[in-house]
């Protein structure tokens, strides 16, 4: 798309937002009373001078969900004015993903102040020189980057090169259930693991009803010629891995794990998909067929794969940060979310969103990192200023 608008349209445009959007369902800390916090400083000292926006920071070190400080409402300065390929966004909604259970229960050695969250749906406000994906009023879903504040916020800061257009067909909430875990599924499988159109065979996924793992059912249903084999050990969670395509549905608690995948794939399946590894090594050994393809998502660092050797089985990592983190082809993920977006246009792929909160603030998200700490979530669970789904959760 080319960039089109004027400088004066953009600051209208931003008045606008300023006059609209505020949290007054909540008290607000004012981090810019005295010494700026760290919060306030990642969020860009050079902002818009007079304006602020809202957001929910983590201003302790680390510490359990409902310690204090460990989700807290603050006014903090605007974003600086995007320059480069940024893009201003007013965000809708964000969904909550183990990464930020993970990053708000942390320690954080230097104390600062952090703006949590990744994924993200919202508007365009204003437009870097740089840009010419989208242009202010578009509307945009994201996961954004570890290395800069995130989109618990009203105003957030974002790449253009990592942003896709928001699927037509869906409201806010809906999308911004999308992003981390598209991206990780996507490349997961067709960077990773090597599928295409033309592929066939058996792709076992561990953790079906998860984030990851619902949206990767669907793209291997639809886009390749595999048998998807999904693990799920809940009523709640089996029928759920069914509706999004499963061809065959195993219960991943059974002591006979292993037997019941052979059952299927009589000589092993093809490809593995797992959110974990701790403890599957020998699984992955006895299931998957020589020379398969194994992909995982976690940060076990004290992995033991060379009962993998004997059937010389490929091990590979996913890290959907990594293009982001280290400056790496980010279009990539560019066009990555706009077909993902086409998909859910053409009714090939659905959002996975089967909980939404709102409002967007301290409280609403703690229920929903609660949520996700238990481990017993189907899908996943979006936090947004208003619910704007056309239908019910899926």
């Amino acid at each position: 798309m080319t960039r089109c608008g004027t400088p004066h349209d953009d600051h209208a445009r931003l008045a606008q937002h300023e006059t609209r959007r505020t949290r007054q369902h909540t008290p607000l800390h004012d981090l810019e009373e005295g010494p700026m916090s760290a919060a306030a400083q990642q969020a860009g000292q050079a902002g818009h001078a007079g304006q602020a926006t809202i957001a929910t920071v983590v201003s302790r070190a680390g510490g359990p969900l409902d310690g204090e400080g460990s989700l807290v409402d603050a006014r903090i300065p605007a974003p600086a004015a995007p320059t480069g390929h940024d893009l201003l966004v007013e965000v809708a909604a964000v969904s909550v993903n183990p990464v930020d259970v993970k990053v708000r229960a942390s320690a954080n050695p230097d104390g600062r102040d952090r703006v949590l969250g990744w994924d993200a749906a919202g508007t365009v406000l204003a437009v870097g020189e740089d840009v010419t994906l989208f242009r202010p009023g578009d509307e945009v879903f994201y996961a954004g980057a570890l290395d800069r504040p995130g989109s618990y916020a009203s105003q957030q800061l974002v790449d253009e090169r990592i942003v896709g257009p928001k699927p037509a067909t869906l409201g806010f909430a809906d999308a911004a259930a999308l992003p981390l875990t598209g991206i990780t599924a996507w490349e997961a499988l067709f960077d990773k693991l090597g599928l295409t159109a033309d592929s066939t065979g058996t792709l076992l996924v561990l953790g079906a009803a998860g984030g990851v793992g619902s949206i990767l059912i669907q793209l291997a249903t639809a886009l390749t010629g595999v048998t998807v084999i999904a693990t799920a050990s809940r009523p709640e969670s089996r029928a759920w891995a069914e509706r999004l395509g499963a061809h065959v549905v195993v219960d991943h608690s059974a002591p006979d794990l292993d037997r019941r995948i052979l059952d299927v794939a009589p000589g092993g399946v093809d490809y593995v998909f797992t959110p974990q590894s701790r403890g599957r090594i020998p699984l992955f050994a006895t299931v998957v067929r020589p020379f398969g393809e194994i992909v995982a998502i976690d940060d076990e660092r004290d992995l033991d794969i060379m009962a993998l050797k004997d059937r010389s089985l490929s091990w590979h990592w996913e890290f959907m940060f990594a293009r982001a983190r280290h400056g790496y082809d980010l279009i990539a993920q560019h066009t990555l979310l706009a077909r993902i977006a086409r998909l859910v246009d053409a009714g090939r792929l659905r959002t996975t969103r089967t909980r939404t909160l709102t409002p967007l603030d301290a409280a609403s998200l703690r229920e929903a990192h609660r949520a996700v700490e238990s481990g017993h979530m189907v899908g996943k669970v979006v936090v947004a200023e208003a619910d704007d789904s056309p239908h019910a959760p899926a």
